[in-house]
């Protein structure tokens, strides 16, 4: 793997790790009169950066935004954020697992074995 991909997947899970707090966040104050739930972006921002080199990939940062009042976003719906938790973890698995099997590829070829 190359050391551009190592840095676009670790930015990856740091957005992703953003989006669970968030998430979670939401799914706590499902009840809260006035709650208006946190949204987190950085998708667009990483694949922008991604054509512009390892500098500019390291320095997305996820953005954490509260969502507009008085737009349909601004409503929380708890089988929505529940959908999200989901759907969030299951890329944060398969990233990781990525991570882990090109780890487990760059071990047997230095050492021949597994």
């Amino acid at each position: 793997m190359d050391n551009t991909s190592a840095i676009l997947m670790i930015k990856a899970l740091d957005g992703l790790y953003a989006r669970s707090v968030a998430t979670a966040q939401n799914i706590a104050n499902a009840q809260t009169p006035g709650y208006r739930p946190l949204r987190v972006t950085f998708e667009q921002a990483l694949a922008d950066a991604a054509a512009k080199g390892d500098a500019a990939i390291a320095a997305v940062e996820p953005q954490v935004e509260r969502a507009a009042a008085g737009t349909p976003d601004a409503e929380l719906r708890i089988d929505l954020e529940m959908g999200n938790a989901a759907g969030t973890a299951g890329r944060y698995g398969a990233v990781v697992d990525i991570l882990n099997r090109e780890l487990q590829m760059q071990s047997l070829a230095i050492t021949g074995s597994n």
